[in-house]
């Protein structure tokens, strides 16, 4: 079973003083477009669109959507007429921020390692910026995308949830394919790094700086230190636990999510391939995951939170797809309508109390079990059909 590692960037793998980076980046992006926007104007209306993408929760939109949603109107300016000049900034004056920044050389000799050891590395950085920004970062400190294969790489053309969301960790499972494998999410930040990830149910370990404390439990220290904790630890026990509510909620905010990225770069034809007969295409799986949260989920929480070791009756919904003809229903139809179907799922389940939670059940195959069980089925449910959505557009 393949091991994940998740490495953040930003003082992590590189030395790059955030603090001191944003400021200039914002200074000379907006010195780059001062031929169409006054400065001043521009910093102001970059910084708040940037705090709208972090704080923003849409399973509809990605954080490059939700950005120039709020953006470009308040320039009152088309994003076409500033595309091409801001593509220029990125491939010509973001990489003359390289100075500000500084390569770790015990960050390359582990990540090497970690590749030497067949491991699957991803990069779990912060999403709240183009691609190429990313790239160039991970150039700086040495680890350039052409040489290493990682795994994943997130952007904010493809996620909708920033790092300090606790949603943000399962987007990144599932856009790596929901594995079942064991995992380790590292981090210099409690607040964007550990917190969010342990609230997802991820192993963390916690890169420390000297005199700093860490929360109960969380494994800490230097790049060092982690190297010698992952040769001690027995890696096959490090596997995510989403059976608290906070982590359930976070998962399924993710699946609507990750089919919307998949969704726009899908040709008109992929969104009715099938990769094998007998697989369904990944219109069927979005139609079939839509009719189950509006037709099976939200009823059964329902009933649960209704009446007193409530009955669950099993259904049979396979057969849907030929009974209701999902191959010939309309793509974007069809996603939107499941957007709305797990946003009353949330939102439903957002609102109750924890021992709401804990309300027994008697379900026809599973036996005795509770509301917190049933909803980890449905995220079960998800992850299965997350997998086979994703085979069926490769």
């Amino acid at each position: 079973m393949t091991f994940n590692l998740l490495l953040d960037l930003d003082d992590t793998l590189l030395d790059s003083n955030i603090d001191a980076l944003i400021p200039v980046y914002f200074q000379k992006l907006a010195a780059h477009m001062a031929h169409a926007v006054s400065p001043d104007k521009f910093i102001r209306e970059l910084a708040r669109g940037t705090q709208v993408m972090y704080g923003s929760m849409r399973m509809d939109r990605t954080l490059e959507q939700v950005f120039g949603e709020n953006f470009y109107p308040a320039l009152d300016l088309p994003q076409a007429d500033l595309a091409a000049a801001i593509d220029k900034f990125y491939d010509d004056v973001f990489p003359t921020l390289e100075p500000l920044t500084k390569p770790r050389p015990e960050a390359i000799a582990l990540v090497e390692w970690a590749f030497s050891q067949g491991w699957k590395v991803a990069i779990a950085t912060d999403p709240l910026f183009p691609r190429k920004a990313i790239l160039h970062r991970l150039r700086w400190a040495g680890l350039a995308p052409e040489k290493y294969p990682f795994a994943l790489i997130p952007d904010f053309q493809t996620f909708h949830f920033a790092k300090v969301s606790v949603a943000y960790f399962p987007e990144f499972l599932a856009r790596m394919g929901w594995t079942d494998g064991p995992l380790l999410m590292v981090g210099d930040s409690l607040e964007r790094d550990i917190a969010p990830a342990r609230e997802a149910g991820l192993p963390s370990f916690w890169l420390s700086a000297d005199g700093q404390r860490p929360p109960d439990g969380v494994p800490h220290g230097t790049l060092a230190d982690l190297r010698l904790y992952l040769e001690s630890t027995d890696l096959s026990a490090l596997k995510a636990d989403y059976s608290s509510p906070a982590a359930l909620l976070a998962f399924l905010q993710a699946t609507p999510a990750v089919l919307h990225t998949l969704s726009l770069s899908l040709a008109p034809e992929q969104w009715i391939k099938r990769s094998q007969p007998g697989e369904w295409a990944f219109l069927e799986v979005l139609c079939h995951l839509c009719d189950v949260d509006a037709d099976v989920n939200l009823a059964r929480v329902e009933t649960v939170l209704r009446e007193d070791k409530a009955f669950i009756a099993g259904q049979m919904t396979d057969q849907w797809a030929e009974e209701r003809q999902y191959i010939h229903q309309n793509g974007e139809t069809a996603l939107g309508e499941f957007f709305i179907a797990r946003a009353r799922l949330v939102d439903r389940l957002r609102s109750i109390t924890a021992d709401d939670w804990k309300r027994s059940a008697r379900h026809t195959i599973f036996g005795p079990t509770n509301l917190r069980e049933l909803v980890g089925f449905m995220v079960d449910h998800d992850r299965l059909h997350i997998q086979q959505a994703m085979a069926a557009v490769k």
